[in-house]
């Protein structure tokens, strides 16, 4: 969706029910993505979720107040069209996880990212048997093609919402596992957060945040909780 704000030109919002699944309808007419397909949800939830989002809107229409409405349109008009692409890009990043890059020093940093961080990396390792390596500093580590290919397994077997979503979570996490954790119910959008923006966090208390870490880390955090609710909502 484009952030480009226009007026608003309906009166009333309502959830539609046909054999395609489940629409948004303003003033009677049904909701098109950008491509121009139908808006389809796939649970009456999601769809009341995305309607809430129309109906909020007043005067103008800001489309960064709608994340799930984007959410949805991106997997009927990208992820449907392009599923193996992005499925492939999504995986990627298990081999350049986050949460395997550890600092060297200060010790308070590093005992904070294994106290945060090995524990998810852990449950991955248990849920998929997929366990990855870590490393301090800068050099690159390189995974083990089967801790990766079961990755890539848990990522291609998602629907194309879950994986619209999933793809949102990772690249403003950094993480798959974090993302896919997030899916999962292991940790809810505060802790994936936390996750996500620990060294940021970190540096924000010792030296002060200043505008554009702001930005950035209210970015992720914007991110992170319409994928939450995406996922919760397709779970039902």
């Amino acid at each position: 969706m484009s952030d480009k704000k226009i007026k608003r030109f309906y009166k009333t919002v309502a959830v539609a029910h046909d054999a395609g699944g489940f629409g948004v309808h303003l003033d009677g007419r049904p909701v098109c993505t950008p491509a121009k397909a139908l808006l389809r949800l796939p649970r009456p939830a999601f769809a009341e979720a995305v309607a809430a989002e129309w109906d909020a809107q007043r005067e103008e229409i800001d489309p960064r107040a709608m994340p799930l409405t984007a959410l949805a349109c991106t997997a009927i008009d990208l992820v449907a069209v392009k599923r193996a692409e992005v499925a492939r890009e999504v995986a990627a990043y298990g081999g350049h996880d986050l949460l395997c890059y550890r600092a060297e020093a200060p010790a308070d940093l590093t005992a904070r990212q294994r106290a945060i961080w090995q524990p998810l990396l852990d449950w991955a390792a248990l849920a998929f048997d997929a366990p990855l390596t870590v490393t301090s500093g800068i050099v690159s580590v390189r995974q083990t093609p089967s801790a990766l290919e079961s990755l890539s397994r848990q990522v291609e077997g998602l629907g194309d919402f879950d994986l619209a979503a999933l793809s949102s979570a990772v690249n403003a996490a950094g993480s798959l596992v974090i993302g896919l954790a997030l899916r999962a119910g292991r940790i809810d959008a505060d802790q994936a957060l936390n996750a996500a923006q620990l060294d940021e966090l970190y540096q924000a208390e010792r030296w002060g945040e200043d505008a554009d870490a702001k930005r950035r880390h209210d970015g992720v955090a914007a991110d992170l909780a319409a994928a939450a609710q995406v996922f919760e909502l397709l779970r039902g």
